[in-house]
């Protein structure tokens, strides 16, 4: 039996929460206005933020620096463009990474007809510096069926996204009663999320859009219903 000390279940009711009219979002750790001093990171991972961004509306261009973020569309579609010049859509299911590395300006639009929902996630670099940059992927949710495919990587996976962190972003989509395992090494966090569905973790239920901080041991994850789960693993 796993520790419960490595298992914490955070409620999607409990998430701190700001809804701005053309986003309503959701926070697993503190960020912006939402101060929650037992939720300032797990490990390196410093912020996962559910958002819901309502058609024809986003984020103006603003900067960033030395983080790694990665946005994991859930439904609907992001539009991205940097000061670097870069531009894309990525569609649900699909991956895009950005290092800010020394800086960088970026604004992201839902131009779709109705809203998008997304994962935003930010992990602490391996080091400061570098320049910036952007990338995105699509992933078919085939290729992860009733496994943990690597969508992101900061160690040189050929099929994932690169970052510049201790990390890996991981994607399942399981069907009712599947099970899949992951290992949580010493000294390393992982935090899982299912954006779809229900699933079982050391005989707790966790439902969709829930999260569940993980430290090391091993853990099974049962599918309840047919789920999809975003998970990181980092130091």
């Amino acid at each position: 039996m796993i520790d419960t000390k490595q298992l914490e279940r955070r409620p999607f009711a409990s998430l701190g929460h700001a809804d701005h009219g053309w986003l309503d979002a959701r926070h697993h750790f503190s960020f912006a206005d939402y101060r929650d001093l037992e939720r300032m990171g797990w490990g390196s991972i410093r912020v996962w933020n559910d958002d819901t961004i309502a058609a024809g509306s986003g984020f103006p261009p603003h900067p960033h620096r030395d983080m790694e973020i990665i946005t994991y569309v859930r439904t609907g579609a992001i539009t991205h463009e940097d000061s670097l010049g870069n531009k894309g859509r990525t569609g649900a299911g699909d991956v895009q990474v950005m290092s800010a590395g020394t800086g960088v300006r970026h604004a992201e639009f839902n131009v779709e007809p109705a809203p998008t929902t997304l994962f935003q996630i930010w992990i602490e670099p391996r080091e400061a510096g570098g320049a910036p940059l952007w990338g995105a992927k699509p992933f078919p949710k085939s290729d992860r069926s009733g496994a943990f495919q690597v969508l992101a990587s900061g160690f040189g996976e050929p099929d994932a996204l690169p970052i510049r962190a201790d990390a890996r972003v991981l994607g399942a989509t399981l069907e009712a009663g599947q099970r899949v395992t992951h290992e949580v090494g010493a000294g390393r966090h992982a935090y899982l999320v299912p954006a779809t569905g229900a699933i079982e973790i050391d005989g707790k239920r966790i439902d969709a859009r829930d999260g569940v901080a993980l430290g090391e041991g091993d853990f099974a994850i049962t599918a309840i219903e047919d789920s999809e789960i975003v998970l990181v693993d980092a130091a």
